[in-house]
C-alpha cells in the first residue's frame, strides 16, 4: 500500500458527505477552480481518497471562514494540482504565474491552508491596492505593504492593513516586530532568506489561527503547534494570533456576508 493510502489525517468536522466519496468534478462543481489537475502516477484508489480528503478541507476551511464557496476558489481564478510536477524539497506551493496551488502526493497533506493563504494574499493585492496603477501582477499583498501604504480605503481593506501592521511592524509602528525580527534572526543563521519573507509569515500566521479553532482536520492545516518549525518559535505566539483571528476572520465574515447579499440582489 502506498504512504499516501496509509496516512490517517485527524479531523473532527461535519460529515459533509454522509460517508460517500466524490470525485474532483464535484470539487469543481462547488468551488469553479479554472483547473483541477491529478499526477498521472496517481491511482486510481489514491486519487479517489484524495478527492474526499480535499473535498472535507475545502469544506472545512469555507465553514471556519464563514464563507460561499467562490471565496475558496478566488473567484474562479484557481487552479488546484495534486501531484503534478512539484518543486524539489517542497510539499506543496504556490505558482503566482499561473495562480495554481500545488500539493504532492507523500508530503503536501498539512499544508493546504498555507498554500492557499498565499494565493489568497496574491489575489488581493491588485484590488487592496486597486488605486495603484504599477501593482506587479506577481506582487503579494503583504510583501507589496510594506512599501505601499496608499491602499483603497475600504472596511476590508481597513482590517487587512491592522493585520500587516500586527504582524510586521512593531507597537509603535515605526520599526519591525520581534516576530519579524525572530524569523530574520533564523534566516540569518541558516544563510537564506525565507522564513523572514513577508508572504511567509503572513502564510504561517494564517495557517496558525485556523489549526487553533475548534474544526479540525489535519489535511488542511498541522504542525503549527507541534513541529521542528513551531519548536523554533515560527509561527506567532497566542497572543498575536488571538489578534489576527479577530481580524482575519472578521474580514471573511464580511467578505462572506457581502458576496450573499450581492448574490441575492441580482
Amino acid at each position: 500500500m502506498s504512504q499516501f493510502l496509509q496516512r490517517v489525517y485527524y479531523r473532527n468536522g461535519a460529515n459533509y458527505r454522509n460517508g460517500d466519496d466524490v470525485s474532483f468534478a464535484d470539487i469543481q462543481r462547488r468551488y469553479d477552480f479554472y483547473s483541477i489537475r491529478v499526477g498521472r502516477w496517481v491511482t486510481s484508489v489514491e486519487q479517489q481518497r484524495a478527492a474526499n480528503l480535499f473535498y472535507d478541507a475545502l469544506r472545512d476551511m469555507e465553514s471556519l471562514l464563514r464563507v460561499p464557496p467562490e471565496v475558496i476558489s478566488l473567484n474562479g481564478t484557481l487552479a488546484l494540482h495534486f501531484a503534478v510536477g512539484g518543486r524539489k524539497h517542497s510539499a506543496a506551493h504556490y505558482e503566482p504565474a499561473s495562480r495554481a496551488l500545488a500539493l504532492a502526493k507523500n508530503a503536501g497533506g498539512g499544508s493546504l491552508a498555507h498554500e492557499w493563504f498565499h494565493a489568497f494574499d496574491h489575489y488581493i493585492c491588485a484590488h487592496m491596492f486597486a488605486t495603484h496603477s504599477k501593482v506587479p501582477a506577481e506582487a503579494f499583498a503583504s510583501r507589496y505593504w510594506l512599501s505601499h501604504h496608499d491602499f483603497k480605503v475600504h472596511p476590508l481593506n481597513n482590517l487587512l492593513d491592522t493585520a500587516f501592521k500586527l504582524l510586521f511592524l512593531d507597537s509603535n509602528g515605526q520599526g519591525v516586530s520581534p516576530f519579524m525580527r525572530h524569523c530574520m534572526a533564523i534566516d540569518q543563521r541558516l544563510g537564506r532568506v525565507y522564513f523572514s519573507q513577508p508572504e511567509e509569515i503572513a502564510a504561517r500566521a494564517f495557517e496558525r489561527m485556523l489549526q487553533g479553532l475548534g474544526q479540525k482536520n489535519h489535511f488542511l492545516v498541522s504542525g503549527t503547534l507541534q513541529s521542528e518549525t513551531a519548536n523554533a518559535g515560527l509561527y506567532p505566539d497566542s497572543s498575536t494570533t488571538f489578534q489576527l483571528g479577530e481580524l482575519w476572520l472578521s474580514y471573511f465574515y464580511h467578505l462572506g456576508r457581502a458576496l450573499s447579499a450581492k448574490r441575492s440582489s441580482s
